[in-house]
């Protein structure tokens, strides 16, 4: 029985604490988390409350309770060095380094990694400090993305034709980033379908999971702001409707040159989770970026489908023998649908965004499966807060069927929420796949 640590408190630590718990080793979990998850919570012998930067804590916790190894769920504590701090105390962890983690939280890092070693798939980009020689590379570009090269919470990307409409336009968005962050990245703007490849490594093998396609827009069509996720989806053939496998196997192919590359860079192995954002365009599979964890919403449609034991899992990424375990998913599909508050993405003047901290009620969801994400549990029931609050999640054998269970699910959700109904629905994916034919002239 292992003592196993869980650092994070979101719908995506959730999961993860549901799929150590089922394990056949039995462990005991211990959770550290900056906000009480109920549903991590009551999976847990013991819960600490406290900042990810606080990795003295951590540690104290996990050495407190002689943890075996510990896993880190979100991007911010992996930012903190909190796995550093653990590995100097002697406690392996699922998770990369500090410096390893620039992976997400330096997109520079990761653009020159690609540039540096020859790996395919990179974007023409360049990274400023400052605006000199910023508008003459502009010019250079059709079309243009900037972002900050930090952590951005997957909203800080500004796209031309959605943020702004002109390379004029982009300028004083430069010139804000470079005051806030210190540095712009400018990159050439990718067009075509996304796909997120999130791959177990133990910085010399690597093992992808089945793919999923997120929805980052707030509302239905794919219009709106940009938010952390409004939903997901998987299928059962462990493929997209709008993929073929060769772009699965050419997303693999460049994470394995990625995680190469980290260790004849940096010297260490990469133990943990790379998370590539893909997209097919009309010139091939280009990487839109890395994650170094599990993607949320994506890790709410895969691990419920792992057959694998994953502490058999965490422990080959930590020894670095995931080529000797079977690593196998159930062959059945997912659909992913956010609860969040209706105010969620508006403007604080907006009238609906006072729902950001209402109370709501959780009634009989049937088949479907729910994982908290910010809530507050409280003494007469559960309230929201300003971000998303509990992912829905169907499995079924066809994915018409999954999408069901969600949608179903949804309705037993009472108070002032919102979800996009069309995430997983045959109008929404064939929209997808006529997209696809038109960037792809023989798809399928």
């Amino acid at each position: 029985m292992p003592n196993i640590l869980l650092v994070g408190n979101g719908a995506r630590e959730h999961v993860l604490a549901e799929t150590l718990v089922r394990s056949a080793h039995r462990p005991r979990l211990f959770a550290y988390m900056k906000a009480n998850n109920p549903g991590i919570a009551d999976l847990s012998q013991e819960v600490r409350m406290g900042g990810y930067g606080d990795t003295a804590a951590i540690v104290d916790l996990a050495r407190h309770r002689e943890v075996d190894f510990a896993v880190i769920g979100p991007e911010d504590p992996l930012h903190a060095g909190v796995v550093d701090a653990l590995r100097t105390a002697g406690i392996p962890a699922v998770g990369p380094s500090r410096s390893l983690a620039r992976l997400e939280t330096s997109k520079s890092f990761t653009r020159s990694l690609l540039e540096k070693y020859g790996i395919p798939g990179n974007a023409t980009f360049r990274v400023f400090s400052s605006m000199t020689g910023l508008e003459e590379f502009l010019a250079t570009l059709p079309e243009v993305v900037v972002k900050p090269d930090g952590l951005t919470g997957g909203k800080g990307v500004m796209v031309q034709g959605d943020h702004f409409h002109t390379k004029e336009e982009a300028l004083p968005i430069c010139r804000q980033i470079l005051e806030e962050h210190g540095r712009v990245i400018v990159e050439e703007k990718l067009v075509g379908e996304e796909f997120s490849l999130q791959c177990l490594c133990d910085g010399k093998h690597v093992v992808a999971t089945p793919p999923v396609q997120d929805h980052k827009r707030r509302f239905v069509d794919d219009k709106g702001p940009n938010t952390g996720g409004m939903g997901s989806y998987s299928c059962a053939d462990h493929l997209l409707p709008f993929l073929r496998r060769e772009d699965i196997l050419a997303g693999i192919e460049i994470t394995r040159q990625v995680a190469a590359a980290i260790r004849r860079e940096t010297g260490e192995y990469y133990r943990g989770i790379m998370y590539g954002g893909f997209m097919i365009t009309p010139t091939g599979l280009r990487l839109l970026e890395y994650n170094a964890r599990f993607g949320d919403p994506e890790a709410m449609n895969i691990l419920p489908l792992l057959e694998t034991d994953f502490v058999d899992l965490c422990s080959a990424i930590i020894n670095g023998t995931l080529d000797r375990l079977a690593v196998s998913f159930s062959s059945r599909a997912t659909v992913c649908k956010y609860i969040v508050p209706k105010g969620y993405g508006l403007p604080k003047d907006h009238p609906d965004y006072r729902s950001t901290a209402a109370r709501i009620e959780v009634g009989d969801t049937g088949k479907a499966r729910l994982y908290y994400s910010s809530v507050d549990k409280r003494e007469d029931g559960l309230y929201m807060t300003t971000s998303r609050a509990i992912g829905v999640v169907g499995i079924a054998a066809e994915l018409a069927e999954a999408e069901s269970i969600a949608e179903n699910a949804v309705a037993a959700l009472k108070g002032p929420v919102a979800h996009r109904p069309d995430i997983g629905t045959a109008t929404l994916i064939d929209k997808r796949v006529r997209h696809m034919a038109e960037i792809r002239k023989d798809f399928p």
